[in-house]
């Protein structure tokens, strides 16, 4: 009988004693060190792939500084092109808050259109079916800033902001500041109001049809309606499904309100235009 070892043997014995060795080398560095790193498997490789690791806060890889607990990875900015909600005006009216020519563009077809101001009181849009008064006279407040838009530089000996000839006039907008948010917001509440008496009106007379609210921020917000033609108010109140011929709205943007009335003939989407623009502007 053959008293050497088996087929093989020898290799595993080997083996046995190489790893024995490389342990008591690994043990001997981390004394040495105080690192204590475990040689590799057999058949791993010598440089495993390295994983990569996301950026936090905008740091590079490999560079990033530990977590601090309790404070959180700053927030990215919003981008450039976003466009947040408007802010409600503040500070007295002046004539960059009113309505400008370039709202009606040169697809409205309304060709050039003058502009003249004044400050003052006077007539504010509201209809002699509720009763012609003015801003004064409806507010109790001081005076305020109107515009008139026309397609003619002709205009009312009585008020510059009024065509002489009614079919030139394209709008008209009255603007001023109260004392507080909460007091235009009031102001505006009120003029609104001068105005739905004429949302019923008899068959044959024109009549404003149903408040559409627009609201750009919590107080940032105009209310508008749509006039429509006394042939097209055979009920009493104005047609289901018919276009608007211009319109009034009630703007009010922080401190700031106001009436723009338009005269031009202008279907619902225009005026909505024509409105945002206002109250943007306001």
């Amino acid at each position: 009988m053959n008293g050497g070892p088996a087929t093989g043997g020898g290799h595993a014995v080997v083996r046995l004693r190489s790893a024995v060795a490389a342990l008591v080398a690994a043990a001997a560095l981390g004394l040495a060190t105080g690192r204590f790193v475990l040689p590799s498997p057999p058949g791993a490789d010598a440089h495993p792939p390295e994983r990569s690791v996301a950026a936090v806060g905008g740091a590079s890889q490999g560079a990033s500084a530990p977590a601090t607990p309790g404070v959180s990875a700053p927030t990215p900015a919003p981008s450039a092109s976003g466009s947040g909600s408007p802010t409600g005006a503040t500070g007295p009216v002046t004539k960059a808050n009113l309505l400008e020519p370039a709202a009606f563009g040169p697809d409205f077809g309304l060709g050039k259109i003058h502009v003249t101001d004044r400050y003052g009181d006077g007539h504010y849009a509201n209809a002699a079916c509720t009763g012609e008064k003015t801003l004064t006279e409806t507010l109790g407040g001081p005076g305020a800033h109107f515009r008139g838009l026309m397609t003619s530089p002709r205009t009312d000996p009585s008020d510059p902001t009024v065509a002489l000839d009614v079919a030139d006039q394209v709008a008209r907008e009255v603007a001023a500041e109260a004392r507080s948010p909460s007091l235009a917001q009031n102001f505006a509440e009120r003029l609104l109001l001068e105005q739905v008496p004429c949302q019923e009106e008899a068959p044959g007379h024109w009549v404003y049809g149903r408040t559409t609210t627009l609201r750009l921020a919590p107080d940032v917000t105009a209310s508008w309606m749509g006039v429509y033609q006394g042939s097209l108010n055979t009920t009493g109140t104005a047609p289901e499904g018919e276009e608007p011929c211009g319109g009034i709205a009630v703007l009010r943007s922080g401190t700031h309100y106001g009436v723009l009335e338009v005269d031009a003939c202008l279907g619902t989407a225009a005026m909505d235009r024509v409105v945002r623009t206002a109250l943007s502007q306001l």
